[in-house]
């Protein structure tokens, strides 16, 4: 079969796209456009920046933010659709949020990590709660006996007892 300059065109591009580096101030994409792990890291001033226009506020037990303190709640190297997630969350629930865990050190391992940028921790409030408990499905147990509710959008809502463990694939329909 005879190929032809339009289908060496397109694969060229492909092969452009899928090997594609963008990088932006506090932005960068990493990856082949077809991985399902490829995805757009910010900075911690970046989340920060987006968490404070929102109303989302941070704590830490440590009053910290060094990626590799347990003890620190760092937004270094979160995924741009993990921090839009959090924004999602909190226009429409309406509900305060407080963010107490996100990529530093100490969470469990992963591809779907916090380290790796696809989960925040939020403190248990009473409105949140309510909130993830009326909108997303109940899906059963995860793993470590936690309960777990479903978006919409496929983001997974973990009660660990005393905080809110969430996997955002996506950013929730942002």
């Amino acid at each position: 079969m005879k190929t032809t300059k339009v289908s060496k065109l397109t694969k060229a591009r492909a092969a452009v796209t899928a090997l594609a580096l963008v990088v932006a101030p506090g932005v960068a994409v990493i990856g082949t456009a077809t991985e399902a792990s490829a995805a757009t890291k910010i900075s911690h001033a970046t989340a920060t920046q987006m968490f404070r226009d929102v109303g989302i506020t941070w704590s830490s037990s440590g009053n910290c933010s060094d990626r590799y303190n347990s003890t620190c709640t760092s937004f270094e190297q979160l995924n741009l659709d993990t921090a839009k997630g959090a924004q999602t969350l909190k226009k429409a629930s309406g509900c305060a949020l407080n963010i107490t865990g996100g990529t530093e050190v100490g969470h469990a391992s992963g591809t779907y990590s916090h380290w790796n940028g696809y989960k925040l921790d939020y403190s248990k409030y009473t409105c949140v709660t309510n909130y993830i408990k009326t909108y997303f499905s109940y899906i059963g147990l995860r793993g470590d006996g936690a309960p777990q509710w479903k978006s919409g959008s496929g983001n997974i809502y973990a009660d660990e007892g005393n905080h809110w463990d969430v996997l955002y694939y996506n950013c929730g329909g942002c």
